[in-house]
């Protein structure tokens, strides 16, 4: 019998077995997920945050709404008008208060920080102060939230629910077994709770096996408790960030703000680093030259041999042109700092040369179809030289991948590694400084470095600076 040779593997079995293992692991971390979900931390501040929310929403609409109606019944009658506008100024800045609440019990339970608007600082006379407040943008937004925040807490109180009837119900077994709660002659038994009305009543346990049977279905209720209650939460978040902040204007002025800041502070700090730099280096070094030139001049004469000492004349002159070269070498290194020549080239080619100098390998694929403007190409460079860095120094990665794309002339640099992970920006990190940099061009870094790995920084530059 002849051997049959093996037939290789064509690509598209090869594609089609990975695919179902891609699909086994995401159905197996979906179960995971599931099965994990009610006892994490998480789940619990959620469900916290559903209870403790509801009598803060409950008192604060009733109070605002009473505030608004008798203000705006008030209003309309020529006697009570200026009573009338001032429940009103107390109605908005009750519901700033209530806001305050609702972000101060957010951010401890939920780490949902958000902003607070400015205060409203009116001048003038009455009038003028009264019509500030009136036309307080920000007030009328936590009005809004205090308004709908009652319906929206009654759906997490009802997700509370869920919480409790699972765990009534996971407890069936035991209250049976250790605590005797059975039914007594004639009775029907403790029924099994339920989230969801049920039709024709929900079934009683009159027996030890329909406690498990009431425990099983408080497990599949506690499995689907923290998803109902993420779902209400995540709405509540939404609604937060888009009526409790400051606003998209004030917030856009204050980022201007801070940018304009930063990039006045970040070319001070590079004005006195290149003075520093030139005052201890290429000043000294020319300082030397001038000197060592003027000892070599004293010993000339005046045709311009030496009058003695040869050799000596010879180390002046030697000590001279290592000033000089040492000296051309630091200017040129500095700039280089200020502006790379191998960005002349474009940068693909400035990246390239900046992978090639690199320890840890690096794969880098660049699409830029249109050449950024200098400031934008300069800062990618640098953003790409500092991230490679920090791989280098901090990450232990054997493989880094840096890819350049552009859409919409916009310019988006990531830089992905297979290291240990764990980057955060913080005081003195090489990651917060660039933040800082990116920012000045109303740019945005993006960081994803779970412990463990791997790291993808993602940096987004405008079309131009």
């Amino acid at each position: 019998m002849r051997d049959t040779p093996a037939t290789p593997m064509t690509p598209t079995v090869a594609a089609t077995g990975a695919g179902r293992h891609h699909a086994r692991t995401t159905v197996r971390e979906v179960v995971r997920a599931v099965l994990r979900a009610p006892f994490t931390v998480r789940a619990w501040a959620e469900a916290a945050y559903c209870l403790a929310a509801f009598p803060v929403a409950l008192v604060g609409l009733v109070l605002v709404v009473v505030l608004l109606a008798l203000g705006g019944g008030l209003t309309v009658s020529l006697v009570g008008a200026a009573l009338g506008l001032l429940l009103v100024v107390a109605a908005i800045r009750l519901a700033r208060g209530f806001a305050s609440a609702h972000r101060r019990l957010a951010a401890g339970l939920l780490g949902e920080r958000v902003r607070a608007p400015e205060p409203v600082r009116p001048t003038g006379g009455a009038f003028a102060r009264l019509d500030a407040r009136l036309r307080d943008a920000a007030g009328w937004r936590a009005v809004v939230y205090v308004l709908v925040k009652l319906p929206v807490a009654a759906f997490g109180l009802y997700a509370v629910a869920w919480w409790l009837t699972a765990l009534v119900n996971l407890s069936a077994p035991l209250r049976w077994a250790v605590f005797h709660q059975r039914p007594g002659a004639g009775e029907s038994g403790a029924p099994t709770l339920s989230p969801i009305p049920v039709g024709g009543g929900a079934p009683h346990s009159t027996s030890l096996a329909d406690t498990f049977v009431a425990a099983a279905i408080g497990a599949a209720t506690l499995l689907v408790a923290p998803w109902f209650t993420r779902g209400v939460v995540a709405v509540d978040r939404w609604l937060m960030r888009a009526l409790l902040g400051p606003g998209e204007l004030a917030e856009r002025v204050r980022d201007l703000e801070e940018t304009r800041a930063l990039a006045v502070d970040d070319s001070a700090a590079r004005l006195r680093r290149l003075e520093r730099d030139l005052h201890d280096g290429a000043q000294v070094r020319l300082v030397a030259l001038a000197m060592s030139l003027d000892m070599a001049k004293e010993r000339l004469g005046p045709d311009g041999t030496p009058v003695d000492d040869p050799a000596g004349l010879r180390r002046l002159v030697d000590s001279a042109h290592r000033n000089a070269t040492e000296a051309l070498s630091e200017l040129r290194d500095l700039a280089r700092g200020i502006h790379p020549p191998v960005l002349d080239d474009g940068l693909p080619t400035a990246l390239a040369t900046l992978a090639a100098r690199s320890s840890v390998p690096v794969e880098t694929a660049v699409d830029v179809p249109e050449r950024p403007t200098p400031a934008i190409e300069s800062l990618a460079y640098f953003c790409a030289a500092e991230l490679l860095t920090n791989v280098i120094k901090h990450s232990g990665a054997r493989r880094v991948v840096l890819c350049v794309t552009q859409e919409d002339g916009a310019l988006r640099l990531r830089i992905t590694d297979d290291g240990h992970g764990g980057a955060r920006p913080g005081p003195g990190s090489g990651l917060t400084g660039l933040l800082q940099r990116v920012r000045t061009v109303d740019g945005t870094l993006d960081i994803s470095s779970p412990e463990g790995g791997p790291t993808a920084v993602t940096v987004s530059l405008p079309p131009s600076a």
